[in-house]
């Protein structure tokens, strides 16, 4: 099986949190920024890529994805903040 990420994108510092998988994190990443497909990353303005993981095999991102999806916002900010206690966009990072 392919590797896969699970990353979180918000639109500032403490707001809205989105949380996704996908095989190809940059690809992905760019869709949200552009606003390519619509949904809640749309909608809400999330262009900023503030977390990410990476996974040997797809199955374990997908899995990883549900159980952060199950946190309550305090684990998902607390997560953000041991890696990225500024909130900085990674997605420059990924070019």
């Amino acid at each position: 099986m392919p590797g896969g990420w699970v990353y979180i994108m918000t639109n500032r510092p403490n707001g809205t949190l989105y949380i996704g998988v996908t095989s190809d994190l940059a690809r992905r990443v760019w869709e949200h920024r552009e606003g390519v497909t619509d949904g809640f990353t749309k909608r809400y303005g999330l262009k900023r890529l503030v977390y990410f993981e990476r996974h040997e095999d797809i199955r374990l991102a997908l899995q990883r994805e549900k159980t952060l999806k199950h946190w309550s916002r305090a684990w998902k900010v607390a997560l953000i903040l041991a890696d990225n206690p500024t909130w900085d966009d990674f997605y420059p990072l990924l070019a």
